[in-house]
């Protein structure tokens, strides 16, 4: 079930719908609404039902255990709240759009949250004591301004919480019949490289993204070893290529990602654990596949702090079961012989609950 213009609800249609969910133990999100659903400890019958604490907040979904700041193109936040609620965080979300829809349809309509706009927001949990967070998520935005502001308040959020983790997916572009384009503003580039990627912990670009960001062209898989080992040197801990055109062993019809968790022990020596995972292409044009993949490699990496390995056959397995069945159910709505338009494309997040909560390993990587 997906609620939209939920800050259009009162609180007693709220609360009739909450129970009614409850009832029928549905999947939901909400956007642009936050849930505290606390029940009885030893009641979880509707009729307890009427105790729950039902909140609206301006930021987004709050449900779970851990707590993560994170901020995303709006349609796309959708998917990244709803994988990190699944697997049990707690979620504050910031919009850095605000559009009717995802940009890979022909038209959309919203508006671009500027610095001043984000800063806002902030200093609204600060002045309220609950900007205390274990991980920052941050994914598309527009505006220059806002990028640096981000910066400013993960250095904050660190200095509160020493052991906070940066995740950051660099969006930056993409690589089409073999040329890459950007499709944000080319000022963000320099502030991606000078200034977001030094404080991040975490990144996933594609091949294009890591390309751009280390002035590197990668052409083998040796060359993106190399230019992992340069991210690394940038700042972030571990670094994931989420998608490239390279060869891959499997053949023309598997797509490679790559992966490197670097490690500094006590004594300074470094510990590197490299690994390349395969997993087969889909013929589709997909929107949000990157949020989705950074959402679930925090989650999974938080889960195996230790073991990328493991938390990238997560990932990737579990992304293989959302993308087969999203195209699956595309291609039945377009009809046979007939190419399926955005629309029939959007991800099919709430229908593949279960595999992202305990996905089965399909993708195994491997070990370099």
């Amino acid at each position: 079930m997906r609620i939209k213009n939920a800050m259009l609800y009162s609180a007693v249609q709220l609360q009739q719908l909450v129970t009614a969910i409850w009832h029928f133990k549905q999947n939901f999100v909400i956007t642009g609404l936050s849930l505290s659903l606390t029940p009885s400890p030893l009641d979880d019958t509707p009729e307890a039902l009427p105790t729950m604490d039902v909140r609206i907040a301006r930021l987004g979904l709050i449900f779970g255990a851990f707590k993560i700041f994170k901020y995303a193109l709006e349609t796309e936040s959708t998917s990244l709240c709803f994988v990190t609620l699944v697997l049990g965080f707690e979620v504050d979300t910031v919009n850095s759009v605000q559009f009717s829809n995802h940009t890979g349809y022909a038209h959309w309509k919203g508006q671009v949250l500027n610095s001043d706009e984000l800063h806002e927001l902030y200093e609204g949990l600060k002045l309220n004591k609950v900007n205390r967070y274990d991980y920052v998520l941050t994914g598309y935005t527009r505006d220059t301004s806002f990028l640096a502001m981000v910066v400013d308040i993960v250095q904050e959020l660190k200095q509160q919480n020493s052991n906070l983790v940066y995740v950051c997916d660099p969006v930056m572009g993409d690589k089409w019949n073999g040329e890459g384009s950007m499709y944000v503003p080319k000022d963000l580039l320099p502030v991606y490289r000078d200034k977001v990627v030094p404080v991040a912990d975490i990144i996933t670009p594609n091949q294009f993204e890591a390309e751009l960001l280390t002035g590197r062209k990668i052409y083998t898989e040796k060359d993106a070893l190399e230019v992992m080992d340069m991210l690394h040197a940038m700042g972030p801990e571990t670094v994931v290529i989420t998608s490239s055109d390279l060869q891959a062993p499997l053949g023309n019809d598997y797509l490679i990602a790559l992966g490197s968790h670097r490690k500094t022990k006590a004594d300074g020596t470094r510990i590197t654990q490299r690994i390349r995972m395969e997993s087969p292409k889909v013929d589709a044009v997909f929107v949000g596949t990157g949020d989705l993949f950074a959402a679930m490699l925090l989650a999974w990496t938080h889960k195996h702090p230790n073991n990328l390995k493991v938390a990238c056959e997560k990932t990737v397995s579990a992304m293989q079961h959302v993308l087969q069945r999203t195209i699956k159910s595309a291609k039945a709505q377009a009809g046979e012989g007939n190419k399926p338009n955005s629309a029939q494309l959007e991800l099919r997040m709430v229908q593949s609950k279960k595999d992202i909560e305990n996905p089965e390993i399909i993708v195994k990587a491997t070990v370099l």
